[in-house]
């Protein structure tokens, strides 16, 4: 414990770095008891003390068109939180994931003599790898979540430490579907279904009318299937039940409000949205199937660029087709139902001993390491 007083800047752009950067502040407090942070956070980072100077849901977007039609506003608190930032001069700087935000405020911060850290390594060995040199030119110091992002760092001579995935170190070994059922209040004889399709307004909007039609399509199939939503918010639940009440009005659902994870473990199989969501899912050892669809402009812009043989993580992470994805075109409601059906079946099971494999891989104590290294960059 020290005496000293830092100023840390942190910018998380959405949830999933919220809830990141709250472990990492939380160890930094028990180091520094005075510190003070500032930057971009949600409510668990706000927990755990930092003043955040923009709502953090402003710069939850996803996608090249969805991020042109607010570029007004997201420019415009860049500029407030560069300004802001070359002011108070903190003893450092950690953008956590987001790197298109935050990447150039680090380029500013580190011209003007601050350190720099990125949380979370922008995808640059799946796509766009000349990123690598502007990357090089705003960061001190990349954490990177999963194993073989930092060998490419390591290549391009640019510091990076493993620090594991919060997820793989709070997520426990074990996850008993029975118990969640109850927590949640779940038929515990029934076989439930998790549809996720996502925790945003547009992911919503483009998922979950192609997951509903999934869904009844399974439930032709076998009419005893039972289907559950969480949903992180009481305005993304709104908006998912409209979408069900337009298209599957008598579709067996169950809307949980938030509590995700315990809703996937409670579930016998999952339809997922690509994202983080598909990590907590193989951490809770569910079978799934993973797709994705993007805006149309995104998708011709990234087709070109992407280079990566897979784009889910339990995919990226085990270097091999270990559960089935779909993109775009292939997203169809006959893909989606045939892989789903087969998630059901005692065959998925075999995916769950990989699963735990990796789950060890990742499980670094996360927290601890991020702060520890952040120690080191302060007192340096």
């Amino acid at each position: 414990m020290s005496k000293y007083a830092p100023l840390i800047a942190v910018i998380a752009g959405e949830h999933s770095g919220d809830l990141l950067g709250s472990g990492m502040l939380r160890e930094l407090r028990e180091r520094y008891p005075n510190a003070e942070f500032i930057g971009v956070g949600g409510p668990l980072m706000q927990a755990e003390g930092l003043t955040s100077l923009v709502p953090m849901d402003d710069l939850a977007v996803m996608g090249i068109a969805e991020v042109l039609g607010s570029l007004f506003k997201l420019l415009s608190h860049r500029r407030l939180l560069v300004k802001t930032l070359l002011e108070r001069r903190p003893d450092i700087f950690i953008g956590i994931d987001a790197p298109d935000f935050n990447l150039p405020i680090a380029k500013k911060l580190k011209a003007a003599g601050i350190t720099t850290v990125h949380y979370v390594s922008p995808s640059v060995w799946a796509w766009r790898q000349g990123r690598i040199k502007g990357i090089k030119q705003s960061i001190d110091h990349v954490f990177c979540l999963l194993p073989f992002e930092k060998s490419f760092y390591d290549q391009h001579n640019l510091p990076a430490t493993f620090v594991g995935h919060p997820l793989a170190d709070s997520i426990p070994a074990v996850w008993d579907k029975q118990q969640a059922r109850i927590e949640i209040e779940l038929d515990g004889e029934a076989t439930w279904v998790g549809i996720l399709p996502g925790s945003r307004k547009g992911e919503i909007a483009r998922m979950a009318p192609l997951f509903l039609q999934v869904a009844q399509q399974l439930l032709q199939r076998h009419p005893h299937l039972r289907f559950v939503t969480p949903m992180i918010s009481a305005a993304r639940a709104e908006q998912f039940r409209a979408l069900q009440q337009q298209i599957a009005p008598q579709l067996p659902l169950t809307i949980i409000d938030g509590a995700s994870r315990t809703t996937m473990a409670a579930c016998d199989a999952l339809l997922l949205t690509s994202g983080t969501v598909t990590l907590e899912a193989m951490l809770i050892k569910r079978p799934m199937v993973v797709a994705y669809k993007f805006n149309w402009l995104s998708y011709q812009l990234i087709k070109r660029l992407f280079k990566a043989a897979f784009f889910s993580l339990p995919n990226l992470l085990a270097n091999k087709p270990l559960v089935p994805e779909f993109a775009q075109h292939e997203a169809t409601v006959e893909n989606l139902t045939q892989a789903l059906a087969q998630q059901l079946t005692p065959a998925a099971q075999e995916t769950l001993a990989t699963f735990a494999d990796l789950h060890q891989q990742l499980r670094r104590n996360a927290d601890v390491l991020s702060a520890d290294v952040v120690q080191q960059l302060i007192n340096r």
